[in-house]
């Protein structure tokens, strides 16, 4: 019986796109080729920017953005980078939406010194033109360099410890993001385990923080068949997050 997503491969079929790196390529594959597909995509939606809009000021477990707004207040956003092997999003970047909105809504609020950080934690730091794709034009031309840069986890007096954990994992996140008044986290990326507890303890913090579960032991277990919420890596992050909340004024999009 076939199923809808699998797709065995004649000898005059069409070459196949596959990942390489951070691009697609074409390839001829063999005949009899079984090529699995994923489900069909859900309806886009209309107005993306309304949905943005909506999202902010309906968010899950947490007051609206504009809640949290006041005049003269500092705020850091963080952006998430591209880590994985993954095509660069058709522009205009999703992140790029988000920011516009975002940097719209603090202005109409009187807020003015905001920072953009790249959340590269111990990753390579984003180049200029990666930079520039992820936020747009309007954004990077505006902030850029002094107030858009990448988060660097290795300069220490730019890094506070703000606690640690009932577990002795250290949480040391950015400074500027310690010394804020809000840190407002865009974590849109194709990622499974992003988004929430795993934005602050991750992306803005260093190795003092990651040796708590990026190491060789605490990824194989994540990396088993196990449920990955219930992973050490997840539940070490989620300690960490948590506390990181608990410090911090956070608003994870």
């Amino acid at each position: 019986m076939n199923h809808p997503c699998v797709v065995t491969l004649e000898r005059d079929s069409r070459p196949r796109v596959l990942f390489a790196g951070d691009r697609l390529v074409e390839v001829d594959l063999p005949q009899g080729t079984r090529c699995i597909y994923p489900k069909p995509p859900i309806q886009p939606l209309k107005n993306p920017d309304a949905a943005i809009r909506y999202a902010l000021n309906h968010p899950l477990g947490s007051d609206p953005l504009y809640a949290k707004l006041r005049p003269g207040m500092k705020v850091t956003i963080a952006v998430d980078d591209i880590s994985l092997p993954l095509p660069p999003m058709k522009r205009p970047d999703v992140r790029e939406r988000v920011l516009n909105v975002v940097l719209e809504m603090l202005s109409d609020h009187g807020v003015d010194d905001v920072e953009i950080l790249i959340a590269t934690s111990v990753h390579r730091r984003l180049k200029p033109n990666e930079i520039r794709h992820i936020v747009g034009d309007r954004v990077f031309d505006a902030y850029y360099p002094d107030r858009l840069y990448n988060h660097d986890a290795e300069d220490q007096a730019n890094m506070v410890e703000i606690g640690t954990t009932d577990h002795g994992e250290v949480v040391e996140p950015n400074r500027r993001a310690v010394e804020s008044d809000l840190v407002i986290y865009v974590n849109l990326n194709f990622v499974p385990m992003d988004g929430g507890y795993k934005s602050v303890a991750v992306g803005l913090c260093g190795y003092k923080s990651l040796r708590a579960h990026h190491n060789p032991a605490t990824m194989r277990d994540c990396m088993s068949y196990m449920d990955p919420k219930t992973s050490a890596l997840s539940t070490s992050v989620e300690r960490m997050g948590r506390l990181a909340n608990q410090k911090l004024n956070i608003f994870t999009i």
